[in-house]
């Protein structure tokens, strides 16, 4: 079989992103998460499974079955965007390592096209599956949330210890540009201290020079109501922009690496 024809379960294709990558990006969002982040805007990718969702009072499928060919169908129309940007494909999701065959096929698929690749992770998979996507891979852009493992599990439902030791080896193995991503959530990551903490470890990592500091919003709690789930931080507001651009500070102090607030 062709691995034009390896299936996935996606929920999502968004063209003309300027975020997750550089230049103009398609987004192909994957379902299925190994992590139940409290704050997730994107609690339709979690599960697995093909789920109904309300939305505006109407009734959504989420989720459906496609080809690495069906996908790159769409990811070609922008060519010329991605040629003049400098942009790609990114996958995201959920996190799609949990499809390693799938998320594979569809990065090679684009490489062997000539286009740009990422992928938005946190890296919790085994080793033999990061390891197999990294040949088809020029962007590998990690999250690392936390660096104390009991507050990760805490927010997350997971410890973090295997995502910081992949995120060494793949800064180790030189094979994609590495970039760290921190999602910045107030009453679990936004102290200076925390904040440093992840920067000083993203610092270490060989190759890798930027880190992006991402404001936690509030944009996907609806979804949970259409979900018919309970939203876990109802009264969680936003970091204020001042206190973003200290954050900031704190990184550029403490750091060698290039510091940036969103993408």
């Amino acid at each position: 079989m062709s691995y034009l024809e390896t299936k996935g379960r996606i929920f999502d294709i968004q063209r003309y992103s300027i975020h997750d990558g550089t230049g103009i990006r398609t987004i192909c969002f994957l379902k299925g998460c190994v992590l139940r982040c409290k704050w997730c805007c994107n609690p339709e990718s979690q599960e697995y499974a093909i789920q109904e969702m309300m939305v505006r009072g109407k009734e959504k499928i989420v989720g459906q079955d496609v080809t690495v060919a069906e996908v790159m169908e769409t990811v070609e129309r922008d060519r010329p965007y991605y040629d003049r940007s400098g942009g790609g494909l990114t996958l995201s999701g959920g996190e799609s390592l949990c499809q390693p065959e799938f998320a594979r096929d569809l990065l090679r698929a684009a490489k062997d096209s000539g286009i740009n690749t990422a992928m938005e992770s946190m890296g919790c998979a085994k080793w033999e599956v990061i390891e197999q996507i990294l040949p088809y891979l020029d962007h590998y852009l990690m999250d690392i949330k936390h660096m104390n493992g009991a507050k990760h599990k805490e927010f997350t439902g997971k410890s973090n210890e295997l995502m910081l030791e992949n995120a060494r080896r793949i800064a180790e193995s030189g094979q994609t540009k590495l970039s760290i991503r921190v999602p910045v959530i107030p009453t679990f990551n936004d102290t200076p201290e925390e904040i440093k903490a992840i920067a000083v470890f993203a610092d270490k990592l060989p190759g890798v020079d930027d880190i992006y500091l991402l404001p936690y919003h509030r944009l996907g709690q609806d979804k949970y109501e259409g979900l018919g789930r309970t939203y876990l931080l109802p009264d969680i507001l936003p970091p204020e922009p001042e206190q973003m651009q200290m954050l900031k500070k704190v990184v550029e102090t403490n750091t060698k690496l290039r510091c940036q607030i969103g993408g």
